[in-house]
């Protein structure tokens, strides 16, 4: 396994050791004691998976206010996706800043986000599915989004029509979010 630190401290991009023969492949993807010795000591408590139809289907910008933000480890399994994520931590260096990921089931890629960021992807193949675990319970009254399109956070999704669920589309601006980190 290798771990690889991401422009933005904390996030980290997972590269897992890939066992291949003539059957087809085997990858551990979550490994509690390998990622301990990284400093992932992170308490996983659910596994959540989605699957989207089509290409050009946009997930996020979403997060959890405090004290229900979560860590998240994900990863694709089928097809591809960018996967995105926007630094909230007011008093981070890298408070606004963006990174993307492209994680595929070719590459076997995982990211490790940690708490304090909004998330999202966009698919780039039809029926993509993507997989993660999250550190903290689902709380409806703490949950957030961010519009894909913020200019003031200026992600390049690579799509300038991408499919989105109402609300996604309706998002509020950074500006106009009651963040807590």
């Amino acid at each position: 396994m290798k771990i690889i630190p991401a422009k933005i401290k904390g996030v980290l991009i997972i590269e897992p050791d890939i066992f291949e023969d003539n059957r087809g492949w085997f990858v551990a993807s979550y490994n509690k004691k390998k990622l301990s010795e990284f400093g992932i000591n992170t308490e996983f408590i659910q596994d959540n998976h989605s699957m989207s139809k089509t290409k050009g289907i946009l997930r996020g910008l979403h997060f959890q206010n405090h004290p229900f933000s979560q860590a998240k480890l994900v990863y694709c399994t089928r097809g591809a996706v960018l996967d995105v994520v926007v630094d909230l931590r007011k008093n981070s260096p890298t408070y606004k800043k963006w990174l993307s990921t492209l994680l595929s089931e070719e590459n076997k890629k995982l990211l490790f986000i940690p708490r304090g960021f909004a998330h999202g992807f966009i698919t780039l193949t039809d029926n993509a599915l993507f997989q993660y675990k999250v550190d903290n319970d689902y709380d409806k009254a703490s949950e957030r989004s961010i519009r894909f399109d913020d200019p003031e956070i200026g992600i390049d999704w690579g799509n300038a029509n991408p499919l989105l669920i109402d609300r996604d589309r309706n998002a509020p601006l950074l500006k106009d979010c009651d963040i807590n980190f």
